[in-house]
């Protein structure tokens, strides 16, 4: 069949399912429910996807054919992450504005998705740039406001001097701005904050309940949420009439403390070295370690560098002075932004100390079976050198050092997290406006519910330098003030756009109602989402900010679950090899991505989507290969010449097997088991193996001259019905021409019969005296006597009987045999 044929075939089916609205679900019917399947939100920031994208649509659209076919109610809606940076660099690069680059892109990539024949419930469609999505973020920050979860306080920002603008952290990597490869400098901005750290607790237990997510992003999440046990200590400074605050995990280890770390960010740092004689040379060095990249500073193998800061600190056990440095590996937003350093008990506190000559002082003592050539005992002990508190285990030093600082007045007890408040102001155009005006009588006041959206304007100057184009729109900052009607101006920060993604799955559920944000009664029926599908990268920041707004949508009485989505899968990226001849993630940008629209337009659609799906697990890693398509061309090419053939043969295609069980039945029967089992666990290169396996049974059925007309039809039949989610065009095709009537949607799944289904042969382990010494493959209603005869003469097996008595035969039907020697 020519490339042409085969894609009017593909061009007719997509036709089809488009003006028969396959995907349809009215989710707002009083008794709608059912399995709400779904796919991460794409950004629309490219014109076109390749490859490398393919793989989560193919992968989602072959189950949600394979559940509508064993006749499941299947929402799978599609919607566009409209805003955000992506979008905006996109615009930047092409001199263009980005709402025209943006739409531009979603209906391409629309176009995209129809001719892979992936099916959507596309009256279910939001674009979150627009006005009536965007409306609801706006609302939902009222909601928080009111709530004091939505705060604004004061923070660092990366700014570019040269493009004089703020840049998210992933646009500064290393200090360097990716725009313009100048240095960028850290700059104190007031923003934007939601308060998610109120919710630690309920994130981290709620992962407990997560049983249907991979365990690496439950991980993940745990350890981002970083909760910590240990105890606040309050350490004076008499010099300056003020105190600092550190958070330890270690109080056990209080005593050893000799000296105190702040980040060079510490709100203190300014009056700390306020009188230093070097203060220019400190402030230089902080500007350039508060410039530097977070991670290298974290890092355990980067360079200990800091500065005494000439100020003396109260130990508050013992009274000792103990000095005051600054550090680059302190992070101000852990803890409290300083750190007790003790030497002896801490390794990175060890390098420090040693290379700058402070005092190392031992006070947990180590376990006599320790390992005493460790410089730097890390690990649990007895308490030594700590005065009364010496003899006490580690665990029974912390509580007893916490539970003494709280009834002194100066700490006690304390759990802190390494979440931090959600940051949402973007000192950009591109997102949705925060929804509050600055008034000089009133301060900061919230726009009025009745005034919502705040529009985006459409005529901002958009060039990516200069700073936020929104303060340079005069009738968008100037507004009066909605408490007192004085003049007042609107916020121009606009919102980070993981706020658009953290609820779109609700908005999906109920596009068009304009008085709410969704209906709570359908809210009901179809969350949490059944299965959602996406990939590794948003295991932290978008899941976390989705459980998250589920949590406060559920407080402020919109929804009845916590958790959004109760199953997860991640699949694995595509990769292929780069002109520099290296193994590298397919993109665009590495001059190593297939584009789609050509390869289908070469091959069709069914093939592609046959070969992606083939390409391995599914949640592992794939290298692509042009070669390697070849063969998934020649499997739709045989299942096209088998149809071709039974159809020419005149065999009535509906006839049925005359007799129930014959070889040709039970490879029938189990091969849908097989194919079900793959779909059911992802395994879909297994399902197309086990498709490739029964085409070729198939074929030869077919040309048996003497093999039941009856079994013939309804292995061909079964062989359609079963490739369907691989490849549904061809598969609705041949199930048009074998006499169908209906989509192949509609409920087709075959069924088998579990004693038909069952395995001819299994695999007996053999022990010989309880140990295994092999593996025989036999039938399985295979007798003891069969079994042990082929034993005997397998040779890893006869070595250990050779010149023994067999004393006892243990022999379980269908899995073992163990030979009892001596």
């Amino acid at each position: 069949m020519s490339p042409s044929d085969i894609l009017a075939i593909e061009k007719k089916w997509q036709d089809r399912w488009s003006s028969q609205k396959a995907a349809f679900v009215d989710t707002t019917a009083p008794d709608s429910r059912g399995t709400y399947l779904l796919v991460m939100l794409p950004y629309p920031s490219g014109d076109r996807l390749h490859v490398g994208h393919a793989r989560t649509y193919f992968l989602t659209d072959a189950l949600h054919r394979f559940y509508r076919q064993r006749g499941r109610n299947i929402l799978c809606p599609m919607g566009w992450d409209a805003f955000g940076l992506p979008a905006e660099n996109y615009a930047i690069e092409r001199g263009i504005h980005p709402r025209e680059s943006t739409l531009a892109n979603i209906a391409a990539m629309k176009e995209q998705f129809q001719n892979w024949g992936v099916l959507y419930d596309w009256s279910k469609e939001v674009t979150t740039c627009e006005p009536e999505y965007y409306r609801w973020n706006q609302w939902f920050f009222l909601k928080m406001l009111e709530k004091g979860l939505a705060v604004r306080k004061k923070a660092p920002v990366n700014w570019c001097p040269s493009c004089e603008t703020v840049l998210a952290n992933e646009q500064a990597e290393g200090g360097i701005c990716e725009r313009c490869k100048n240095r960028v400098v850290q700059k104190e901005l007031e923003q934007w904050f939601l308060t998610i750290t109120k919710y630690a607790d309920s994130l981290l237990s709620g992962l407990d309940s997560l049983d249907k997510w991979p365990e690496k992003v439950r991980v993940m999440q745990k350890n981002w949420i970083g909760r910590s046990v240990g105890a606040d200590l309050k350490f004076d400074l008499p010099s300056l009439g003020e105190s600092l605050w550190v958070f330890t995990t270690r109080p056990d280890t209080v005593f050893g403390v000799t000296a105190l770390f702040v980040a060079p960010e510490h709100p203190m740092v300014p009056r700390l070295i306020e009188n230093h004689p070097d203060r220019a040379g400190i402030e230089a060095w902080v500007s350039k370690v508060r410039n530097s990249d977070r991670i290298e500073r974290e890092a355990e193998t980067t360079e200990k560098e800091g500065r005494d800061t000439g100020i003396r600190a109260r130990h508050p056990f013992t009274g000792a002075e103990i000095p005051v440095w600054i550090a680059n590996f302190v992070i101000a937003d852990y803890g409290t932004g300083a750190l007790m350093a003790v030497p002896a008990h801490d390794d990175r506190d060890f390098a420090f100390c040693t290379k700058y000559s402070l005092p190392i002082v031992e006070v947990i003592r180590r376990p006599a079976s320790a390992d005493s050539s460790i410089a730097c005992w890390t690990g649990e002990g007895t308490m030594v050198n700590s005065g009364r508190f010496d003899g006490l285990t580690s665990e029974a030093g912390r509580e007893a050092i916490a539970n003494e600082a709280a009834s002194g007045g100066f700490g006690g007890p304390q759990v802190r997290y390494r979440l931090r408040d959600w940051l949402i102001s973007r000192q950009r155009y591109w997102g949705t406006p925060i929804p509050v005006v600055y008034c000089d009588a009133c301060s900061w006041v919230p726009v009025p519910e009745s005034h919502l959206p705040v529009v985006l304007p459409k005529d901002a100057p958009f060039t990516g330098k200069g700073g936020n184009p929104l303060t340079k729109v005069e009738s968008f900052v100037k507004t009066p003030c909605p408490k007192c009607g004085g003049p007042a101006r609107r916020e121009t920060d606009t919102m980070d756009t993981f706020v658009d993604s953290s609820w779109y799955f609700l908005r999906y559920l109920d596009p068009e109602n304009s008085a709410r944000p969704f209906d709570g009664d359908v809210a009901r029926r179809w969350m949490p989402v059944t299965q959602y599908i996406g990939g590794i990268e948003h295991a932290i920041l978008h899941l976390l900010y989705a459980r998250f707004f589920s949590r406060v949508l559920k407080d402020l009485g919109l929804v009845e679950v916590e958790e959004p989505f109760a199953a997860l899968f991640n699949q694995g990226m595509i990769t292929r090899m780069s002109p520099s001849g290296r193994i590298e993630k397919m993109s665009k940008s590495r001059g190593n991505a297939v584009s789609l629209d050509p390869l289908i337009a070469e091959k069709g659609a069914d093939t592609v989507r046959t070969y992606v799906l083939f390409l391995g697990p599914a949640e592992a890693e794939a290298v692509w290969s042009d070669e390697g398509i070849a063969g998934a061309e020649r499997f739709l090419t045989r299942v096209r010449s088998v149809a071709a053939r039974f159809l020419d043969g005149g065999t009535d295609p509906a006839a049925r097997p005359a007799v129930a069980d014959t070889p040709a039945a039970r490879r029938r029967h189990k091969t849908v088991r097989l194919v079900t089992a793959s779909f059911e666990r992802f395994s879909f290169h297994t399902a197309v193996a086990h498709l490739m396996e029964f085409a070729r049974e198939v074929a030869d059925l077919l040309a048996d001259p003497v093999a039941d007309p009856g079994e013939k039809a309804t292995s061909l039949r079964t062989l359609i019905a079963l490739l369907h989610p691989v490849a549904p065009h061809l598969a609705e095709e041949l199930h048009e021409r074998m006499g169908g009537t209906q989509s192949l949607l509609s409920g087709s799944w075959p069924e088998f019969d579990p004693a038909l289904a069952e395995e001819d042969t299994v695999v007996f382990a053999v022990q010989v005296n309880g140990k295994l010494r092999g593996q025989l493959t036999l039938p399985k209603a295979a007798a003891e006597s069969e079994v042990l005869a082929a034993a005997e003469a397998h040779e890893p097996v006869a070595r250990w009987l050779a010149g023994k008595e067999r004393v006892k035969t243990i022999f379980v039907p269908g899995r073992l045999l163990n030979l009892v020697v001596r």
